[in-house]
């Protein structure tokens, strides 16, 4: 009982003693966290815990920021986090953003981490047009930020169209030319091909060295009036405090450096800058508002301090930094060219492998031809000795035919030799038959002749008997007399008929053998023939320049001021934009 009541006062004693605490969520460019903060953190308490989870330790450019009433405010370090005016309602929110900017981003920015921030937050922007960059830095920017994200350009894998889904140009750029996105990615990757081999540090560091150089880089605007009512700019930057016209924000009309400013205050809502040179008069302007003018303050304190610690000897943290980034670039160098080595022998044992691969398929194919020209070859000798037998059998069968015809001519000349005797036979047994006509011939003759006798000799004799009729009637009226009986005439006997025939004899001759065996001699015929194709390829390319393609009437006044400056010798943030120059690169040219 004691054991559990002893607990219980554990438990509630603990509870008590839990610190209450609120949610917030941190937005970086790249990321969002939140983190369960104290009731009691102070704003350099959250700051320090976001920076540790970053593994950032170039704090002093950066800070968190939130808006008031469409006013953009800082987080204090020395005040409690909850104490600023921002929203009670969890997740509390702040953004993680660079608050000052450097003079040389090569020299002064040291983690890979700080550049990496401060690349993602210039390119966002230049991209929402807050800063203002020519076109055709815009292609450049837009090539050293696709290097930053896809390394190098590799025509097999980064094909046509795989910068599509990517914003990598202003609006206004893409609206001043009338040209398709296929046309300007044709451009960035034009540039992207020459940025081989850098790193993605290296990349974002040669996008920030450009950009830096851009007028509106690194300046905060606020609206002021002078003591005239006159409608100004105020420009805040990391080398001094700018005035502009509102309607130029690349040119300032005058400019403080913080090496010549004595001092700055502001009263309310009036904001005073005393420059160091005496001569020179007080300048004083008033701000919309008093938050605005404590902006501006933390700003002006900011900027100027590390414009003072910029020219004085770096401290021991930023030595210390600077050493461990020499070493970290140094072996990350190192690393690289390790890297570039086995990347280099890795394409060349490639090639050598893609080279054997491609001998050995040759030398299949060559062995795989001269096995079908050996298979040919067996296939042709086969035929051959195949043709040999044929041949040879079609010699022995010649030949048989050969004696064969031999013996059919001698039986032919026997045949023709019993054709002629039975030939002289025949004829003289024409000659026989012709005598034998002849004969009958007259013999038929002479028989005729007695026929026409004989019927003379029956007339005759008719004659008699009716002579002999009519005297018998007249001795029938006179004394009886014998009666006498005619004798009749013999009929001459018949003509013998006498019927030749006549046997004829013939003979039919057919080589019919010869003639099949010359066919077949004849039949042997063989042909061969190959085929071969010739392709042909043509290419057509067809490059514009950009600037006949510009459409003048959807040119912007930044554009026009811009231009301008250019005519008049540079187009800096005072004085010109510097060409970015490297040993082996070429103009910038779209």
């Amino acid at each position: 009982m004691a054991g559990a009541i002893a607990s219980r006062m554990s438990f509630s004693s603990l509870k008590r003693k839990q610190p209450k605490t609120f949610t917030v969520r941190i937005v970086t460019m790249d990321a969002e966290m939140e983190f369960n903060c104290e009731m009691k953190w102070k704003g350099k308490d959250l700051f320090d815990l976001v920076c540790r989870t970053l593994g950032l330790r170039e704090t002093w450019f950066f800070g968190l920021q939130y808006t008031i009433k469409d006013t953009v405010a800082w987080l204090k370090m020395d005040k409690k986090v909850l104490d600023h005016d921002v929203s009670k309602e969890e997740p509390v929110t702040f953004h993680f953003l660079a608050k000052f900017y450097p003079e040389n981003a090569e020299e002064e920015l040291v983690q890979e981490i700080t550049q990496h921030l401060f690349f993602l937050q210039v390119k966002k922007q230049i991209l929402d047009e807050k800063i203002y960059c020519p076109p055709e830095a815009s292609v450049l920017l837009a090539s050293y930020a696709v290097q930053a994200k896809y390394g190098d350009y590799d025509p097999s894998v980064h094909k046509r169209g795989f910068l599509a889904q990517e914003e990598l140009l202003p609006k206004r750029v893409i609206n001043l030319y009338q040209m398709t996105p296929e046309m300007w990615e044709e451009r960035i990757t034009a540039w992207y091909a020459e940025h081989r081999g850098r790193a993605r540090d290296e990349a974002e560091m040669e996008y920030l060295k450009i950009a830096q150089d851009l007028e509106m880089y690194g300046v905060n605007y606020f609206a002021i009036r002078n003591k005239k009512g006159t409608e100004l700019l105020l420009g805040v930057d990391a080398l001094g405090l700018h005035i502009y016209d509102p309607e130029n924000r690349l040119t300032p009309k005058i400019s403080f450096p913080w090496n010549e400013i004595r001092n700055i205050s502001y009263s309310d809502k009036e904001f005073t800058i005393k420059p160091l040179d005496k001569k020179i008069d007080v300048f004083k302007f008033n701000s919309s508002k008093l938050r605005v003018n404590k902006l501006i303050l933390q700003l002006c304190i900011g900027n100027h301090d590390l414009f003072m610690r910029r020219r004085k000897a770096d401290s021991l943290e930023v030595q210390q930094m600077k050493a461990q980034a020499r070493e970290e670039k140094a072996r990350k160098q190192m690393e690289r060219q390790r890297l570039a080595r086995e990347k280099q022998m890795r394409e060349e044992a490639e090639r050598t492998r893609d080279e054997l691969e491609r001998r050995l398929l040759q030398m299949k194919e060559e062995a795989t031809m001269a096995n079908e020209a050996l298979m040919r070859s067996e296939e042709t000798a086969d035929l051959l000795a195949e043709k040999a037998q044929i041949t040879e059998e079609e010699a022995k069968l010649l030949a048989q035919k050969a004696a064969e015809a031999e013996q059919e001519m001698q039986r032919i000349k026997a045949t023709a030799i019993r054709t002629e005797e039975e030939k002289r036979l025949m004829e003289q047994k024409v000659l026989e038959a012709e005598v034998l006509a002849l004969k009958m011939a007259e013999e038929s003759e002479r028989r005729a002749k007695e026929a026409d006798q004989l019927k003379q000799d029956l007339q005759e004799a008719r004659e008699a008997e009716r002579r002999a009729k009519q005297k018998l009637l007249e001795i029938a009226t006179k004394p009886t007399y014998p009666p006498m009986n005619p004798i009749p005439a013999p009929l001459p006997p018949d003509i013998p008929s006498f019927n030749l025939i006549g046997d004829s004899l013939s003979f039919d001759f057919k080589d019919t053998d010869m003639k099949r065996l010359s066919m077949e001699i004849e039949k042997e015929k063989v042909e061969y023939m190959e085929k071969s194709k010739h392709l042909q390829e043509q290419l057509n390319e067809l490059k514009t320049e950009i600037e006949a393609l510009k459409l003048k009437e959807r040119e912007t006044a930044l554009d026009i001021l811009h231009n301008e400056n250019s005519d008049r010798g540079g187009s800096s943030k005072h004085n010109t934009i510097k060409k970015p120059q490297a040993q082996g690169r070429r103009p910038i040219c779209i």
